[in-house]
């Protein structure tokens, strides 16, 4: 039996600080495309760009939000550094410009399905966020553990969520999701934020040399625990945009335009892999066929990914 109703499209976009700007150039791609996305899952700037496309936001008008307040003087208003309790910036400035971005509106409210992931400290687990306020989730998956306060969430005390899901493959799935696309816009260590801290004077050297221990410490964490997800949870698609390695959670954030492009490039060489799996998905999808064309593409995927 086969059916002409279109699977349920889920994309799943990883962190990564100024990384995941190449994202809006994937959605560009699939805007163009008429390939409509209904699940979105995102950690930290996956979780960002995900919330903003998820609120009815375009590609267009994402590439132009970000142009506006990656500029340097908005860049150091959103910056409220404190006496270091449990991050050297309070993080109170972000979360005022989620809010000035989404307003009081809730995951309820969105326009599509939204998760974005967390880590609690308390309980040292995973946490998926699809309820209440969208800033507030926002302001804890962005939470890189050092620089940002961890925020405070119903008895839980929340972080970035890439320390240990920084690819929400598996969130996106159990959301629903048929077909899944995920975009992994990888990590990047060079110039990070334990030696670009360093490298300003009005820094303790301790801290500085801390902060390098921590950061490489998540960096190891972060490639480990992705490695194991993928191989666990395997997407049908993955876009990996080949991005410069000096662009990370502090800088690269001025570069929005040549990010985007990175990213609508890499998500244009896997468009029709994407229409192919489309059209495949169209057997009914109970079906043997169907089953057996899902587990081949499974397959193939995991060899080219682990094995070469």
């Amino acid at each position: 039996m086969i059916t002409h109703n279109r699977p349920a499209i889920g994309l799943a976009l990883s962190g990564g600080g100024a990384r995941g700007l190449a994202h809006i150039g994937v959605l560009r791609a699939l805007e163009r495309e008429g390939i409509s996305v209904d699940y979105l899952a995102g950690t930290s700037m996956g979780g960002v760009i995900a919330a903003g496309y998820a609120a009815g936001m375009s590609s267009a008008d994402l590439e132009r939000e970000s142009l506006a307040i990656t500029q340097k003087r908005h860049m150091v208003r959103l910056a409220d550094p404190g006496l270091p309790n449990g991050g050297l910036i309070r993080g109170e400035r972000v979360l005022a410009f989620f809010k000035k971005e989404f307003g009081d509106k809730t995951f309820a409210e969105l326009n599509l399905p939204l998760a974005v992931v967390a880590v609690d400290l308390h309980s040292h687990q995973e946490v998926v966020l699809r309820e209440g306020p969208v800033a507030l989730a926002l302001r804890a998956t962005t939470s890189l553990p050092g620089l940002f306060k961890p925020v405070e969430i119903n008895g839980m005390r929340l972080v970035d969520g890439g320390v240990l899901n920084n690819l929400p493959v598996d969130v996106v799935s159990k959301m629903g999701a048929e077909v899944i696309i995920a975009v992994d816009i990888g990590l990047s260590q060079e110039d990070g934020i334990g030696q670009w801290i360093g490298n300003h004077r009005w820094v303790p050297e301790g801290i500085a040399n801390t902060l390098e221990v921590l950061e490489d410490t998540f960096y190891a964490l972060r490639i480990a625990g992705q490695r194991n997800r993928l191989q666990q949870f395997t997407p049908d698609v993955l876009i990996c945009p080949e991005l410069p390695a000096n662009v990370n959670a502090i800088v690269g954030y001025g570069r929005v335009k040549e990010l985007i492009t990175i990213g609508e490039q890499a998500a244009e060489e896997h468009i029709a892999e994407i229409k192919t799996l489309l059209q495949q998905h169209w057997y009914w999808p109970f079906s043997h066929k169907a089953i057996e064309i899902k587990k081949k593409n499974k397959q193939s995927f995991v060899s080219r990914t682990f094995e070469g």
